[in-house]
């Protein structure tokens, strides 16, 4: 027999954490989880040393203690029908339904292939804050951030209070365009006084504008990069290096669910209407999954969702600082658009699919994903596509192919339970 929610929400990252309070204030029954051990998401990761952010660590203490919440870590959605979700954590399966489901899935980071991306000490600007956050030694180590948007701040900030020598941020739009983003600003004073905060921080940094990593260069580990900037190529010798080229919602639960979606680029997101609402009946969205946006406009639509899944009246004061927020995800996508030059970068030999080996030229008699996937494996690891599938389409190569269960990697004993009947529970 399923467990039986009225609220279930899939993601604990600000949105996740605001629709979740937001429906237990509403009286709810609440079911929210998450593929990592701890709540917050990337944006609130907990770090062992600093823990969560204030703000962050009160919000979670409120819904983890709350007498209606059902708190699941480390579980991952491995399929999905109407009313009713398959659940694996790291001892065992099983089944919850709901009334209503609020997905808050988040983003992961864009990674896009050049020579030596593979090579130990290269990472993802995200993937650095989160090996940071976790422990990951960085204590002296010669750092490197590179990419595009504020993201690259932020990391380098995480990084340099962890002890690493960042030796510089490199910024793929020019200098013009970066400056028109802050003059615009003032619209956003928060966002504007979280900018020069970061900058503060990081005083006495080099920050280049228009310069691009091209290259990765070590033997069996990083040792130096090559840097393409307005005055040629600069050399940098340096220990660890974080490209992080924005973000890419994750939609792969709300495919299959068969919500509709439009895309953002190369990149689909979630099509919603001013509650939060999906094409899906009793099926909600927030955050980064409805169009990158950032953490004001995940933690507004998350209380949006909330709200609205359990019938209440939404302030439309609320609303409107949700489509402020929104504005300045627009002017975000308009000035840190990428260099076309950052598509060329990777060489015949550069590998796309890393968990497969599959280098760039197996792919090119192959013009769709199933056929790639068919020939080479390219997309068949663990990651099961979302990194070398959503690198292919942005490079323009094709789009990723079509998603089935499971979702993520899954034990036997878990896709044994995928022809097992569910009753479906009803709520007062």
């Amino acid at each position: 027999m399923a467990e039986p929610f009225n609220i279930v929400v899939v993601g604990a990252g600000p949105a996740g954490l605001a629709a979740a309070e937001a429906a237990l204030s509403n009286g709810a029954r609440v079911a929210w989880l998450d593929a990592q051990a701890t709540a917050g998401g990337q944006m609130w990761r907990k770090d062992v040393a600093h823990g969560w952010p204030r703000d962050a660590q009160n919000v979670i203490e409120r819904v983890t203690q709350h007498a209606n919440a059902t708190w699941m870590p480390q579980t991952q959605v491995i399929s999905a029908e109407s009313g009713q979700l398959l659940l694996q954590d790291p001892s065992r399966a099983w089944r919850i339904t709901y009334d209503a489901l609020i997905l808050a899935t988040g983003a992961r980071e864009l990674l896009l292939p050049f020579p030596g991306w593979t090579l130990p000490g290269v990472t993802g600007a995200g993937g650095l804050q989160a090996l940071a956050k976790q422990g990951w030694p960085l204590a002296g180590r010669r750092v490197v951030i590179a990419g595009s948007g504020p993201l690259l701040l932020a990391a380098a900030a995480t990084a340099k209070r962890h002890g690493a020598r960042v030796l510089g941020i490199y910024e793929q739009a020019n200098k013009a365009t970066v400056q028109r983003f802050a003059r615009k600003l003032w619209h956003w004073p928060g966002k504007a006084l979280q900018a020069a905060s970061l900058r503060a921080q990081l005083a006495g940094i080099p920050y280049r504008y228009g310069s691009i990593v091209a290259r990765a260069i070590g033997d069996g580990a990083l040792q130096s990069i090559e840097v393409d900037g307005p005055h040629g190529v600069e050399r940098i010798a340096c220990d660890q290096l974080a490209v992080g080229y924005g973000l890419v919602p994750n939609v792969e639960l709300a495919h299959w669910l068969g919500c509709a979606m439009q895309n953002e680029g190369a990149h689909p997101y979630l099509t919603v209407d001013a509650t939060q609402r999906t094409s899906v009946a009793n099926v909600y969205a927030a955050g980064e999954v409805c169009g990158i946006g950032g953490r004001d406009c995940a933690w507004l639509e998350g209380r949006i969702a909330g709200l609205a899944a359990t019938g209440a009246s939404i302030d439309g004061s609320v609303l409107r600082k949700q489509r402020h927020a929104r504005a300045f995800a627009a002017a975000l996508r308009e000035h840190f658009a990428l260099d076309p030059y950052i598509y060329d970068l990777p060489d015949l030999d550069t590998l796309i699919c890393r968990c497969e080996d599959v280098p760039l030229h197996a792919l090119d008699h192959h013009d769709n994903a199933r056929s790639a996937k068919l020939a080479t494996r390219c997309g068949m690891g663990a990651c099961q596509g979302r990194v070398c599938g959503t690198a292919l389409a942005e490079l323009g190569r094709f789009p990723r192919g079509g998603l089935r269960p499971p979702l993520f990697p899954a034990r036997l004993a878990t896709l044994g339970e995928l022809d097992s009947p569910c009753s479906q529970g009803s709520f007062s």
